[in-house]
């Protein structure tokens, strides 16, 4: 029996007890507790951070780097309709995106590096993230200085996710999630009666052409080999069936790989929406809230994470979905990777942040394998 085999019931009674209690960001209080109570028993030095977060280190014997593994903490507003049979026990929340698995295979590692056959020979500070889901918690970790303190030389982080196949490994160098933003546009038109539009300045009418000439700024104005998207996905306008409507309100999110790519999608938007405004005499309100930048896995940790993974590595495309682990990667170097989940035998085929997903209880120990390979090939453990 493997370490990680003999360990297997503690980490999925880890998984039991954190899925029984999501919470939201920065609000993760009783979790926070759940994990320090697991260090405590292993007696793990940990601190807290960005309020309810956790940060552990342990020392190695004869350090020559320090790496840091980080998961992320928080759940959804889902009401849950999986097959787990340890149901959230908090109304409309569940961890409908894996992040109990991310702590249990986190708690794993901190189980797998104080067990009597293992030598830990470099040291390794485990991050328990709040908030990813937002507002983000990352960069509160960062600008509070925790890698600094702690001297940290590079991170890991890992994903769970359904459109791979169990037991593989999902992973690209380079871009590989997007930087992201919401937008919101108000149109301030001017009503009237239905019977005399002429009078009025309609604008639903304005709010339309906003939707059908937004797409142009990818198709016309983005190079074909640049990636970009950007969704108007809910629109409000209008009192009553005769009346013009004075006012129209529109939300949408703008994503991008590449920074360059995302501000000048950014600065078009602004441009057309002037000339709208001009062109129809009307006030148009364009705001953006930027989330977090684009996910961009360091070259040389990529290869080295492929060449002891490649039997069950997939390489993948650029995903459009975001992650605030890119904050870490921006400090220090940093490797994200997903982990299969995609089971048809077993039904574990709904996709992250729906109220049925769930997946096999495999997956917990295929991610601390790589964690332990990691650990092997950087000569950070012996065993």
């Amino acid at each position: 029996m493997t370490i990680i085999e003999s360990i297997k019931k503690e980490v999925l009674e880890d998984r039991c007890a954190l899925h029984l209690i999501p919470e939201p960001g920065f609000d993760e209080f009783k979790t926070s507790a759940y994990i320090k109570s697991v260090l405590n028993l292993l007696c793990i030095p940990h601190e807290s951070v960005a309020g309810t977060g956790v940060i552990a280190y342990i020392q190695g014997v004869s350090p020559k780097r320090t790496l840091a593994f980080r998961t992320d903490m928080d759940g959804l507003s889902v009401t849950e309709e999986s097959s787990y049979a340890h149901h959230s026990q908090h109304p409309n929340y569940m961890h409908a995106c894996g992040h109990d698995g991310h702590m249990a295979m986190m708690l794993g590692l901190a189980r797998f590096l104080v067990h009597p056959d293992v030598t830990l020979l470099d040291n390794v500070v485990m991050i328990f993230q709040p908030a990813e889901e937002g507002p983000g918690g990352a960069q509160v970790i960062i600008e509070a200085g925790m890698l600094k303190k702690y001297n940290v030389d590079e991170i890991y982080g890992i994903h769970v996710f359904p459109e791979i196949k169990q037991g593989r490994i999902g992973i690209k160098s380079g871009p590989m999630m997007a930087m992201t933003s919401e937008i919101d546009i108000e149109v301030i038109a001017k009503s009237a009666h239905g019977a005399m539009p002429h009078v009025g300045i309609d604008a639903i009418v304005i709010a339309s052409e906003i939707v059908l000439g937004l797409q142009t700024i990818i198709s016309r104005n983005i190079s074909p080999v640049s990636a970009g998207v950007l969704t108007i996905g809910k629109m409000e306008s209008g009192e009553r069936r005769n009346i013009i409507a004075g006012r129209a309100k529109l939300e949408g999110t703008l994503r991008a790989f590449d920074k360059a790519v995302y501000y000048k999608i950014q600065d078009r938007m602004k441009q057309y929406l002037e000339g709208i405004a001009h062109a129809y005499g009307v006030t148009i309100n364009l705001s953006f809230a930027d989330m977090y930048p684009p996910v961009i896995n360091d070259d040389a940790l990529f290869n080295a994470f492929v060449a002891h993974h490649k039997d069950i590595c997939d390489i993948i495309e650029p995903q459009m979905i975001s992650e605030d682990f890119s904050y870490y990667q921006e400090a220090i170097p940093g490797l994200f990777y997903f982990i299969g989940t995609y089971n048809e035998e077993e039904s574990f085929v709904f996709p992250l942040h729906h109220s049925k997903f769930n997946f096999d209880d495999q997956v917990l120990l295929n991610g601390m394998e790589t964690y332990k390979n990691i650990l092997l090939y950087k000569g950070s453990i012996q065993l």
